[in-house]
């Protein structure tokens, strides 16, 4: 009985080691894990110094021709740009702070156009760097759309305007600015791939999957120009505290887009400090245009956010933030966020799995513009793909845990003999 205790005792402390070298394993891969990357601006972009008066605006011309600039606090910067009688025109702003940046709660950017005698052309948009515990890249266009009427109708010369912020209490670094100015006919039905991304990235699509589905692991993009391209299906990856992988997912006229990002770990809730804002999900459109954007609370345990669109270009883009950014068919981006608070609690990096779907919205069951509720077929086949996803993911588990506690209870047995 002794010896057989003695072997138990050897089994356990044993064990222990094993446990306190992953321990220090882990605790090293931490420390050496490299920083979150930054905003990959488009390679070929040309640096351009908007002017502080309306008098030297540049010019931004339209198409694959992409601009980088700065901003300051509280400046304000204006470039010049071209319209015709007849195309609808989205001049965008990106807004890239530096990983892990604290700005200012009030701190973001402000994107307008206007006609020569500062006649303003429909309404402005301000977006914030969404600062709680750290800022994430923001964009978002001033559009003069052609089939909605309004003012600007007129060809001429005209001036997008960006402005920072207040930045009190936050980083007062300049931010890096990517602009660029997409042109479109009048009906917006399809904007193809007005992003020009030569440089993104096509997701692998492994085998195994149900036709029209794909998934896999995936590495997402630091930004538009090398958004990872996915398709309908189940997609893993992982972030670091402090960054933001960008993916993109192509919507045709009158689909809807419905995606779930679910944040893993399993640490122990005490280990890590609960983050308000801790995850991000956010969704742009063909013309880098705001559609939505959703953040929860984390702390080390699964997390989930959804969002589902209206149909892209199925009306006049009235109702709400959603439905103006789902006026264009084409490339949309997903956005998904770790706040760099997160790594306080030391994970290096934090597993995502991304449900998308993409299909057609049936017309009985349309919800009406700028709603969320997910009331299409699409969503209902989404739900019915994350249950599933959910439920492989628990057989998995379970059976880890079986062979983890029988392993256990034959060295107990033996440690008896």
């Amino acid at each position: 009985m002794r010896r057989g205790r003695a072997r138990g005792g050897l089994v356990g402390a044993a064990a222990l080691c094993v446990l306190i070298a992953a321990a220090a394993q882990a605790d090293a891969a931490v420390e050496e894990a490299p920083p979150a990357a930054s905003y990959r601006m488009a390679p070929d972009a040309q640096e351009l110094n908007g002017s502080e008066n309306t008098a030297d605006a540049p010019l931004l011309k339209p198409g694959a021709h992409t601009y980088k600039d700065s901003v300051t606090p509280g400046q304000r910067k204006y470039y010049a740009v071209r319209l015709d009688a007849r195309s609808s025109a989205y001049v965008s702003a990106v807004a890239a702070p530096a990983p892990g940046s604290s700005m200012g709660a009030r701190d973001g950017i402000s994107v307008s156009l206007e006609a020569q005698d500062g006649t303003q052309c429909g309404v402005g948009h301000h977006r914030t760097f969404l600062s709680a515990g750290g800022a994430y890249p923001v964009a978002d266009y001033a559009e003069r759309v052609t089939a909605t009427g309004g003012a600007c109708k007129a060809a001429g010369t005209y001036r997008f305007v960006v402005e920072r912020g207040d930045a009190a209490g936050g980083d007062t670094a300049a931010v890096p600015v990517e602009l660029k100015y997409v042109s479109t006919p009048a009906d917006p039905v399809s904007a193809g791939d007005p992003g020009g991304d030569r440089t993104a990235r096509t997701a692998p699509a492994p085998g195994g999957g149900g036709v029209g589905v794909q998934g896999g692991g995936v590495r997402g993009g630091s930004g538009f120009n090398d958004a990872a391209e996915i398709r309908p299906g189940v997609w893993t990856d992982e972030l670091r505290p402090g960054e933001t992988h960008f993916y993109r997912v192509p919507v045709g006229a009158g689909q809807q887009l419905a995606a779930d990002a679910r944040f893993g770990t399993d640490q122990d809730a005490g280990s890590t400090p609960y983050v308000i804002a801790g995850v991000r999900m956010g969704l742009s459109n063909a013309a880098r245009g705001y559609v939505m954007n959703r953040t929860g609370g984390y702390q080390g345990k699964p997390a989930d956010l959804s969002l589902t669109t209206p149909a892209a270009a199925a009306g006049d883009g009235v109702g709400g933030d959603a439905a103006r950014g789902m006026r264009l068919a084409g490339w949309y981006y997903l956005q998904v966020s770790l706040n760099p608070k997160v790594g306080q609690g030391k994970p290096s990096r934090v597993p995502v799995t991304l449900t998308v779907d993409v299909g057609k919205a049936r017309e009985e069951t349309r919800a009406p513009a700028g709603s969320m509720r997910p009331t299409s077929a699409v969503a209902g086949r989404h739900r019915d793909r994350r249950l599933r996803a959910v439920g492989y993911a628990g057989v998995t588990t379970g059976s880890l845990l079986l062979l983890g506690l029988g392993g256990w209870t034959l060295a107990a047995r033996r440690g008896e003999e």
